[in-house]
């Protein structure tokens, strides 16, 4: 599953109605219902404001909002649209400001899909993984060797006469690294500190 951090903002226009796409991280509902409450006093004066939201590792806690617009023609192509990117923990508010030309319920479901993919487009994907932890104390040859090695992710490194790095291992455990440094022969003492969670841009 795919998460994301930061928020984006997007503009279309078609046939002079304006919709303002925001897209937002939220970790549970009450995070919602706040920056709904924002943005609706944000743009008081719009139309709509109509969104979409998907919360949970597996995508347990789905909601769309029409907020006005005929059924289906809003909150329901945002969804869509939100899914096809494997998705979670997602926000999307899409405010209309009415331009004077009705769209038709057709129009409405490509304006309001067209706003997400836009907004999409522009964003930065993370995924979580789970990674053993390692802290290694080397000199700087042994740096540049470890680094090169398949599933070593640096979280942290100090520069001082020698090297401490806190390394996340990706596909690799604790006893495959370490049997990788003796083989090698660097000079390095090793220590596993734990298990964590980690988001690692895709």
């Amino acid at each position: 599953m795919r998460y994301i951090k930061d928020e984006v903002e997007n503009l279309i226009e078609i046939k002079k109605s304006k919709f303002i796409c925001h897209i937002y991280p939220v970790s549970s509902v009450d995070d919602v219902t706040r920056i709904l409450s924002l943005v609706k006093k944000k743009y008081y004066d719009a139309r709509h404001n109509c969104y979409a939201y998907i919360i949970g590792d597996n995508q347990e806690i789905q909601k769309a909002s029409d907020d006005g617009e005929p059924q289906k023609t809003a909150g329901y192509p945002m969804m869509e649209a939100l899914k096809k990117y494997e998705v979670t923990n997602i926000l999307a508010v899409v405010t209309r400001y009415f331009g004077g030309t009705l769209l038709g319920a057709s129009g409405l479901i490509h304006a309001y899909s067209s706003s997400i993919h836009e907004a999409m487009n522009n964003m930065k994907f993370y995924i979580k993984k789970n990674l053993e932890e390692v802290l290694v104390k080397t000199d700087y040859k042994g740096y540049n060797q470890i680094i090169k090695i398949s599933g070593v992710n640096i979280i942290d490194q100090q520069f001082i006469d020698y090297v401490i790095l806190r390394i996340g291992l990706d596909g690799l455990n604790f006893d495959s690294f370490n049997e990788i440094v003796l083989q090698t022969k660097i000079d390095a003492e090793i220590k596993k500190i734990g298990d964590f969670t980690t988001e690692i841009p895709e």
